[in-house]
């Protein structure tokens, strides 16, 4: 299977970085294992902060993968697929260490949704942002809550409705997607290695007390993403949104 996983801890910094050639796609595989990774660097009494980054260059995550959502043939199919995000932003909702986010390039759909999920998130200049699924037939149903927790309503619902404009990292900072943006990924990993030293030598039990603040309100996602992903995984189903994805594969 194609993709990878890889996870190095130093200095109680635990950065985990997942990888696939089709852009940094997700598919059901690395979602599970990149859900794993993150529960269990989670419960490492020697990890401190986690980073989660991607590979490459230019491109932070493209969401789903295609290849994937072209095989799908029946709802249950659908919505297990799309339950991989589910867990992998409940694994970030749930893990007591706060996760920082590392984007040095374009993030599309799922990518949105991982980039809103960590507890804090830094990019390059290059990491614009697009919600594409209401294009692709379907709509951005499981990463919806996280996106709208980290943007709020208004900027959610511009880019889930304009769903093919991408929008720039500095609109992405301005409503709070990212904390930080950088000129180069020089820069930006510069920043992080000072960033997450100083963060690792805080109080673990502080850190634990504060997640749990910045995700109040969320003890119902359990159910509401597994609702979300009903609806994604009925509707990749459909002729139209079979035919949308085949397009945009194929161009």
């Amino acid at each position: 299977m194609e993709g990878s996983i890889d996870i190095s801890i130093t200095n109680h910094i635990a950065e985990i970085t997942f990888s696939h050639p089709a852009h940094n796609s997700m598919p059901g595989h690395l979602l599970a294992e990149l859900a794993n990774q993150i529960k269990a660097a989670g419960e490492s009494s020697d990890v401190h902060v986690i980073v989660l980054r991607s590979g490459g260059d230019r491109t932070f995550c493209a969401g789903a993968s295609f290849d994937e959502l072209m095989k799908i043939t029946n709802s249950t199919d659908g919505k297990n697929f799309f339950l991989g995000f589910v867990k992998v932003i409940n694994a970030i909702r749930l893990c007591p260490k706060i996760v920082i986010g590392r984007v040095q390039g374009k993030a599309i759909g799922g990518g949105v949704g991982i980039a809103s999920a960590v507890d804090y998130c830094m990019a390059t200049k290059f990491g614009s942002i697009k919600l594409s699924e209401l294009a692709l037939g379907i709509g951005p149903f499981v990463i919806g809550p996280a996106v709208e927790r980290k943007m709020g309503l208004s900027a959610f619902s511009q880019l889930a409705i304009n769903a093919t404009e991408w929008q720039t990292a500095a609109w992405a900072k301005e409503k709070g997607l990212y904390h930080e943006v950088f000129d180069s990924v020089e820069q930006l990993d510069a920043y992080m290695a000072e960033f997450t030293k100083t963060l690792a030598g805080m109080s673990t039990s502080a850190m634990h007390a504060l997640k749990q603040v910045l995700w109040h309100n969320t003890q119902h996602w359990g159910e509401l993403l597994d609702e979300r992903a009903a609806i994604s995984g009925r509707l990749v189903i459909t002729e139209a949104s079979q035919n949308a994805i085949r397009a945009v594969k194929n161009a």
